[in-house]
């Protein structure tokens, strides 16, 4: 894996597809070819991948070497009659390629959010977690972001939000 320096401009993708057996269902869309869209997802530098945890079983043997698995705990999150366990928590698979300085604080592989029900569509990411994404994939301004299933469109305008909050200066600087 290449390693960016903090001056060097990337490429990073977020992916977060319809969950598996719940495209036709929720969305009128075909499944998700999971081995294609990671094949995809690598050529991109840092990459991220949101999933169901019942797929989690399936997809990561599919990765490369060097994915990692993040995830978004949710406190509050919907609770569906007959499913006990609720599932309260989203794996994240991950791939980075900036390291991050020893001036930067360190990141957790998990995010505690609420989820939200007020957003238009089944699944759409709160802004603390999208936050935490760019964080994590240790995105900064002059790099460029793109969100391979945009959705609502959420995921794209809190990273335009995001670019705004952050620093202009160099990572070592900060």
């Amino acid at each position: 894996m290449p390693i960016f320096k903090s001056s060097e401009r990337i490429r990073a993708a977020y992916a977060d597809p319809p969950y598996i057996n719940q495209a036709r269902l929720r969305y009128d869309c075909p499944e998700v070819d999971h081995k294609a869209l990671i094949e995809r997802l690598e050529t991109y530098d840092p990459w991220a991948l949101s999933l169901s945890s019942p797929s989690l079983q399936q997809v990561l043997p599919l990765c490369p070497d060097g994915v990692r698995v993040g995830a978004w705990v949710k406190p509050w999150c919907a609770f569906r009659p007959n499913v006990n366990p609720a599932y309260a928590w989203e794996p994240v698979l991950f791939k980075l390629s900036r390291q991050r300085t020893r001036q930067q604080l360190t990141i957790r592989d998990w995010h505690s959010a609420n989820m939200t029900m007020r957003r238009g569509l089944c699944g759409v990411k709160p802004d603390t977690f999208c936050g935490w994404l760019f964080e994590m994939l240790n995105l900064q301004p002059g790099d460029e972001f793109f969100d391979l299933f945009e959705g609502s469109g959420a995921v794209t305008r809190a990273f335009r939000r995001w670019l705004t909050a952050v620093p202009a200066k160099p990572l070592e600087e900060r």
